[in-house]
């Protein structure tokens, strides 16, 4: 039995090493959210500081970080229980947002300015 040379060896792996370099890779979105979408954050975060549940809620956006696509395809599933309670277009909206990475970072940034404003207000 003879052994393939070790230069095709090498080769071969590092052809495999290539190919699966950036098989898991998620790539950014580069279109920048429209005003349509800007404003059914903004109208989330606004109801999140409203019921004073802004920590919960930034916790859990940045626990679930990295794993919002996920996220956005079980609402995608469960959207036709949740439309007996929210609005469908709103819920296919926010599940097609959320498959983009940038969308919980600028989510969890309105929060953040609608409970300074809010701060701002009150004092």
């Amino acid at each position: 039995m003879t052994l393939p040379p070790k230069e095709g060896f090498r080769d071969a792996l590092a052809a495999l090493k290539e190919g699966v370099r950036h098989a898991f890779a998620v790539r950014p979105s580069h279109d920048p959210l429209s005003a349509d979408d800007l404003a059914l954050l903004t109208r989330i975060a606004d109801s999140v500081v409203r019921r004073g549940m802004e920590t919960p809620a930034t916790v859990a956006l940045e626990s679930i970080g990295p794993l919002n696509f996920l996220g956005s395809q079980a609402l995608h599933v469960l959207t036709p229980f949740l439309e007996l309670a929210f609005n469908p277009v709103d819920l296919e909206r926010i599940a097609a947002l959320l498959e983009r990475r940038e969308t919980v970072i600028r989510l969890i940034a309105l929060i953040d300015a609608a409970t300074a404003a809010r701060d701002v207000t009150t004092q």
